[in-house]
């Protein structure tokens, strides 16, 4: 199964995530079929929080793509912002 999930990176203290199209068998950080975009919890000042490609996860979403309880929160948070 296809799903839509984070995939840690960044340094020790310093998280960054990018938000990866894999399937739902491989480890977390491992390979990848797409990376759709990418979260950085601790952006500061000018520094872009969230980035997504919402056509590419239409995409994916419309092939059977799950997203994970995490992945969700934060596409219904890009589309808030999307809006406004």
């Amino acid at each position: 199964m296809v799903t839509i999930r984070l995939a840690r990176g960044g340094a020790k203290k310093v998280p960054f995530y990018h938000i990866v199209v894999t399937d739902s068998r491989r480890p977390r950080d491992s390979g990848y079929i797409e990376r759709v975009g990418y979260f950085n919890p601790v952006a500061r000042g000018q520094e872009v929080r969230l980035h997504l490609d919402a056509e590419r996860v239409a995409h994916w979403m419309s092939k059977g793509a799950k997203a994970s309880e995490r992945a969700a929160q934060l596409l219904d948070e890009f589309r808030k912002q999307q809006q406004a």
